[in-house]
């Protein structure tokens, strides 16, 4: 596999399609470029998806995430477009993604997009453990 930027995003079959159960990544290091004023803009992406068939590739979802740095974007765009190819190439039963940009004219943006398989039905909810930002870093 290549270490430039892809826009292919790999997948690898669900080890367990007869459960619902969550993955949660945090990429602290999404850039794309302001349409307007040609400036880099930086976000943490929080993605969480409960997965059908397939799982997305690691090493491939880094360099889809990388593929953006060059690109012009408007925050709203940028966040529906990467669920967009996600749900294309995964049809998860459920996927969120969280773009949280960091401040840009002394505003913080943070765009929510989600996706629901049709006719898939959630599990009721059991409260245990949320991952916070950045929770695999010990402070």
């Amino acid at each position: 596999m290549s270490t430039k930027p892809s826009k292919k995003l790999e997948t690898f079959p669900n080890p367990f399609v007869k459960k619902d159960y969550q993955i949660h990544m945090e990429i602290p290091e999404f850039t794309c470029v302001c349409p307007k004023t040609g400036q880099p803009d930086f976000a943490t992406l929080i993605l969480d998806y409960i997965p059908d068939k397939k799982c997305v590739e690691l090493k491939s979802l880094k360099l889809y995430i990388w593929s953006f740095r060059d690109e012009a974007a408007f925050h709203e765009a940028v966040t529906n477009k990467i669920l967009e190819d996600l749900v294309d190439v995964l049809k998860p039963r459920y996927i969120r993604l969280t773009a949280r940009f960091f401040v840009r004219g002394g505003i913080f943006t943070n765009v929510i997009v989600d996706h629901r398989k049709s006719g898939w039905t959630p599990q009721p909810v059991i409260s245990l453990y949320e991952c916070t930002e950045q929770s695999n870093i010990k402070k």
